[in-house]
C-alpha cells in the first residue's frame, strides 16, 4: 500500500544529492512530482530516471528559488500540470563558510538569500496553492545548524535558525486551514556531493586539517557513530508528507543520529 498514491509534489533543490533521493522516495510512495532546480540538464534527467523507474509522472523545471516571480510563475503552472498540490518539500540551500572576520558581506546575504528568503517565497506560494485544494504538507529541510551555532559558519546556521522561525510562524497561520508547516533538521550527510565535492574542503581549509580528518571528526561527533544517510531524511519526509503526521504542524525534527537532542 502506498502511503501517498497519486498526491502531487514538487521538490526544489532536486537536481542530485537529498533532493534527488527525496523526489525518488516521494514517487516511490505513489507521488508525481515536479523537481525544481537551477541546473536543467541535470534536473531533467534525474527526473526521467526516476520516472521510468517509478512508473510516477516525474519532470524537471528549471526555477531560481531567490526570483519570487519566478517562484509563483512555477507553482501555478506546476499546479496545472499536476492537477494539484498536495506536498511541498524546500530543499534547495548553499553554503558559504569562513572565518567572521574576513567574510565577504556579499556571500553572507547570499546564503540567507537563498535558504531563508528563498524557503519563505517558495513556502508561501505553497500555500497560497494548497489554500484552493483544501490544504497540504509543506516541508523545510533544515539542519542541526539550525538548532546550534556551527563554527566559521554563521551565515548558513543564521539562515537556518531563521528557518525553523518561519516554519512555525506559517505554521500558526496557516493551522486552521489545513495546511501543516514542519522542518527537518538532518545531520551531515558526509556522503552527499555538497561534502564530498566542496564541505570537506571548505572545512579542511579553514580548519587547518586533512579532508580525513574532517570526515572523521563529524563522525565522532555522532553517539551512533555514523554518517546521516539520504534515506534516514526521506523517511521523515514521507512521514511528514502523510496522513500519519496530521497532528504535527510547526515542528524541526532531528535527524541526526543523537548528536542533536533540542
Amino acid at each position: 500500500m502506498k502511503r501517498l498514491k497519486d498526491r502531487k509534489a514538487i521538490v526544489t533543490g532536486a537536481a542530485q544529492g537529498l533532493g534527488a533521493a527525496i523526489v525518488e522516495h516521494l514517487a516511490e510512495e505513489g507521488c508525481d512530482v515536479v523537481a525544481w532546480d537551477v541546473q536543467l540538464d541535470k534536473v531533467q534527467e534525474s527526473a526521467a530516471i526516476i520516472g521510468k523507474r517509478t512508473g510516477r509522472v516525474v519532470f524537471g523545471r528549471a526555477v531560481d528559488v531567490t526570483d519570487p516571480d519566478a517562484v509563483r510563475q512555477a507553482v501555478e503552472e506546476n499546479v496545472m500540470e499536476l492537477g494539484g498540490l498536495d506536498v511541498f518539500v524546500s530543499n534547495a540551500g548553499i553554503l558559504i563558510s569562513g572565518d567572521s572576520l574576513e567574510f565577504d558581506v556579499a556571500k553572507w546575504r547570499k546564503v540567507i538569500d537563498v535558504n531563508l528568503v528563498g524557503y519563505f517565497t517558495c513556502a508561501r506560494e505553497a500555500a497560497r496553492a494548497m489554500l484552493k485544494t483544501g490544504g497540504g504538507s509543506i516541508i523545510q529541510i533544515n539542519s542541526k545548524s539550525g538548532k546550534k551555532g556551527s563554527f566559521r559558519n554563521s551565515a548558513y546556521a543564521a539562515s537556518k535558525f531563521g528557518g525553523i522561525g518561519v516554519t512555525q510562524s506559517l505554521a500558526l497561520e496557516f493551522a486552521e486551514q489545513g495546511i501543516r508547516i514542519n522542518s527537518i533538521c538532518p545531520g551531515n550527510l558526509l556522503d552527499s556531493p555538497l561534502w564530498v565535492d566542496s564541505l570537506f574542503k571548505q572545512y579542511a581549509a579553514n580548519q587547518g586539517i586533512t579532508e580525513a580528518e574532517v570526515r572523521q571528526k563529524y563522525i565522532d561527533q555522532v553517539p551512533m557513530k555514523r554518517a546521516c544517510q539520504y534515506r534516514d531524511v526521506t523517511n521523515v519526509v514521507i512521514f511528514l508528507a502523510s496522513d500519519d503526521s496530521s497532528y504535527l504542524t510547526g515542528q524541526a525534527i532531528n535527524v541526526t543520529g543523537g548528536q542533536e537532542m533540542r
